[in-house]
């Protein structure tokens, strides 16, 4: 998911975004290290080397940084969760990226070495400035300055190639008469006996068919292979849109299947619910739920990550249509769990724990609030069904019995009926004897 550059800007038409730092702690003991898997598609929003957000995150957290840039592995060592790191790029944002006098994330550094300088200038409004090289990451950038600064120099070199292949054709050189050569003498080959029948292709309707699906086959191979190697942000944008299209062309009723198929393709099959919820589900939710129950068990049959985004994409819903869908919660939430569509164990872990992941801490409070009695539901029919399920084991375990025979060779197991009580016989009266 992607967030404002700058945070503190809360329009949702914002335009600069950057993805969601994701944090991976690896390792144990004094050996803990905390990996940013994504930090260089952050960096690239930021338009800075992802060198610099990693080294100022050790800077302030006055731990060690290691940098492996051919496996774009950027590291901190020791334990730290995203939510922190996140909190703390917002401060390197401000410091060395927000222009001062728009707010505008779109500046660059220009750093001198000699004068022991950083400059920046912004392309939105055109301020320039210098940045206050007090801050430790400062020594850092004026020994490794950014790659922008030699693409003057290479543009410089590209021209005088340019220049000299000019002079080379203006006096005649061997380069340019190969030059000339190949543009006239490839004609001259074409224009030799063989008939047009050779060389010509076909341009009946059958044969441009053929040809279209190949190049269709050959696109699809190398589309899916292109999306694969995007951030997980353009895949989860690609199957919203796919989505949304089967939606909008009114082919998403039959369309479960293909819906699965591009998730998988795309490697965002857990993330899926998120997605359909958001274009699936309105303030009738409970008939969507009935209508789309086919589509939701595709991705949420055993899979509790996906049945967790479920639940994510639950809160968003209720969150855009507030005023119908909070009084109704618990009920939304037994409608999902009777369609097998989540388990007693998410519901119970999303219960324990308040998060303000999809919406705000005050309106997940609220949620979880009227969610109460539901829960609380679920966790004593459970209860009532082991205990009920402990009372038939001891029943069971009492009607058997072992019977030894002198005949078997190994002693068997029957069950036996529970003595009942047999009807008193009607009093006999001896006198009538």
């Amino acid at each position: 998911m992607s967030v404002n550059v700058n945070r503190s800007v809360s329009d949702q038409f914002y335009r600069y975004k950057m993805p969601r730092l994701i944090a991976k702690v690896e390792g144990k003991g004094n050996g803990i290290k905390t990996v940013i898997v994504n930090m260089v598609d952050v960096a690239k929003a930021l338009n800075r080397p992802p060198t610099y957000p990693t080294k100022f995150f050790g800077c302030e957290l006055g731990a060690q940084t290691q940098f492996d840039t051919k496996n774009d592995r950027y590291i901190v060592n020791g334990s730290h969760e995203a939510n922190k790191l996140q909190d703390m790029l917002d401060g390197f944002i401000r410091k060395f990226v927000l222009c001062t006098e728009c707010d505008n994330p779109e500046t660059d550094l220009h750093v001198n070495p000699k004068k022991q300088t950083i400059g920046t200038s912004c392309k939105a409004c055109g301020n320039r400035g210098m940045l206050d090289t007090r801050h430790k990451l400062c020594t850092f950038i004026l020994k490794n300055p950014p790659e922008s600064n030699d693409s003057g120099s290479a543009s410089v070199k590209k021209e005088k190639e340019k220049k000299n292949r000019k002079k080379d054709k203006e006096n005649g050189s061997g380069s340019g008469e190969a030059g000339n050569h190949d543009n006239f003498d490839a004609p001259q080959a074409v224009d030799g006996d063989d008939d047009d029948e050779d060389w010509a292709e076909e341009t009946t309707e059958e044969a441009q068919r053929r040809r279209m699906e190949e190049i269709s086959d050959h696109a699809k191979n190398l589309t899916l292979s292109e999306d694969l190697e995007k951030p997980l942000e353009e895949r989860v944008n690609l199957f919203y849109n796919f989505v949304k299209q089967k939606k909008e062309s009114g082919t998403i009723d039959g369309a479960d299947k293909e819906i699965l198929a591009e998730a998988e393709r795309l490697d965002v099959k857990a993330m899926g619910p998120l997605i359909l919820s958001e274009l699936l589900f309105n303030e009738n939710i409970r008939d969507q739920i009935k209508k789309y129950k086919r589509h939701f068990l595709r991705f949420c049959h055993n899979n509790k990550k996906a049945q967790k985004y479920l639940m994510g994409g639950f809160e968003c819903v209720v969150k855009l249509h507030q005023v119908q869908l909070l009084p109704r919660v618990p009920i939304i939430l037994k409608d999902l769990y009777d369609a097998d569509l989540l388990e007693e164990d998410v519901i119970f872990a999303w219960a324990e724990k308040v998060s303000k992941k999809y919406v705000s801490k005050e309106l997940a409070k609220e949620i979880h609030a009227k969610a109460a009695p539901f829960v609380k539901w679920l966790k004593e029919a459970e209860e009532e069904s082991e205990g009920s399920e402990e009372e038939e084991e001891e029943e069971d375990d009492e009607n058997v019995e072992v019977v030894y025979s002198s005949s078997a060779r190994e002693l068997k197991v029957e069950t036996v009926k529970p003595d009942t009580p047999e009807k008193e016989e009607d009093d006999i009266d001896i006198d009538a004897i």
